[in-house]
């Protein structure tokens, strides 16, 4: 018997093959490296030289800078821009107003020195929270809202406060 897309729940299929990114028509994407599958919504802005992968959801308000390279099936929620020198692997989430910096000593016009920042495989940013320059975030670590990350977080841990501190560790074997 075949059910009609009402008895099926009212979701239409989803295609086995991929297919192109979405750009809402309000965004700015001015990169060609934009993967498969790949979302980028309203006020996003994305320039030339950054690399987003495949099933990645950008949302509203973000600002994706030269130079940053993102993996595949990562959320960027509303309010996060990614600066030059950042790299965010596969399966990152990223929440609400995450707020990420590349420069410790900041003045306007002034030589200064790109510190990026490596967040890891399936690692979680909570909303608010504010990550300094240079530093990296393991592997499935969580990042507590609002904490603030002065020095490097170790994977299958979750952190909170600031400064940011273990809360607890998490079994690597889990989700």
């Amino acid at each position: 018997m075949t059910l009609s897309r009402h008895q099926r729940g009212g979701r239409a299929r989803r295609s086995p093959t991929p297919s192109r990114p979405y750009v809402h028509p309000q965004a700015i994407v001015e990169t060609n490296n934009i993967g498969p599958n790949t979302r980028v919504w309203a006020f996003a802005h994305v320039m030339p030289e950054a690399r987003v992968g495949a099933d990645c959801n950008v949302c509203d308000h973000t600002y994706i800078d030269n130079g940053v390279v993102v993996g595949d099936r990562v959320t960027i929620k509303s309010g996060v821009y990614l600066w030059e020198g950042m790299v965010v692997e596969d399966d990152v989430f990223l929440g609400p107003q995450a707020t990420f910096t590349n420069d410790r000593f900041p003045r306007s016009r002034q030589p200064w020195t790109c510190e990026g920042i490596v967040i890891k495989r399936g690692a979680s940013v909570g909303a608010g929270a504010v990550v300094l320059p240079g530093t990296t975030i393991g592997a499935r670590a969580m990042v507590g809202a609002g904490a603030v990350v002065t020095k490097d977080v170790e994977p299958d841990t979750i952190v909170a406060g600031n400064p940011a501190h273990i809360v607890r560790r998490l079994d690597p074997s889990g989700p």
